[in-house]
């Protein structure tokens, strides 16, 4: 499983899927739905998936002396350690936001969502709908990824509505707040608990659809 996690990132992977980690910063810009950066960490991922088609790897990594469904794990195993990353990156930032810059004029009058913990369980949910809308998508076919892309494009994108709305709801304006609130302490622990259970059953799925398919 090591080699397998050590093939996916030093020969399988995208450069785009390293590269496109930094969209994390997004998690600085005032007065924008800052939590697209996570959609465009996850369209980073997706071009190892298209690289891997194109290059026949998926073919390849299955002929190998390995398990079928180490493939897939190998996989989510490589994608988890990316959206992780970038976790870590939007998490510093997150950190910078909610006390260095927790005066801010500009992040005061954002009526958008703002950098905080709130915001880090939204990203996880982000990364879960991927995980499940479009790697365990994948793994229907293992070789088209159109319509589950599209599918995550979808969900992600009415995700992103629901956190821009929900804080302008009376009641829960302690969402957005620079500082901390209970409710964000709330979504934070919802995130972390759907991304752990979304991705561990999503993967399920994929090794059992995985295992089906005559390559």
């Amino acid at each position: 499983m090591k080699t397998l996690l050590k093939k996916e990132l030093c020969l399988t992977a995208s450069p785009l899927s390293f590269l496109f980690i930094v969209f994390a910063v997004m998690a600085l810009i005032p007065n924008y739905p800052i939590l697209v950066g996570a959609f465009f960490v996850c369209l980073g991922i997706f071009q190892t998936f298209k690289t891997a088609r194109e290059s026949g790897d998926t073919l390849y990594t299955a002929m190998l002396p390995v398990k079928k469904t180490d493939v897939v794990k190998a996989r989510y195993a490589f994608s988890i350690v990316i959206e992780l990353a970038a976790f870590v990156i939007t998490a510093a930032l997150t950190a910078v936001r909610m006390t260095a810059l927790a005066g801010s004029e500009t992040y005061l009058a954002n009526p958008l969502m703002n950098a905080n913990l709130a915001y880090l369980g939204w990203v996880l949910i982000v990364f879960t709908v991927f995980n499940t809308c479009f790697i365990c998508g994948f793994y229907r076919t293992a070789y088209k990824f159109g319509v589950p892309f599209l599918v995550f494009g979808i969900m992600t994108f009415v995700v992103i509505g629901i956190a821009e709305v929900l804080h302008h709801i009376p009641g829960l304006e302690g969402l957005n707040s620079t500082g901390f609130d209970p409710l964000q302490l709330a979504v934070l622990t919802a995130g972390a608990v759907i991304f752990a259970a979304g991705t561990l059953i999503a993967e399920r799925v994929a090794e059992k659809r995985f295992n089906s398919i005559d390559l």
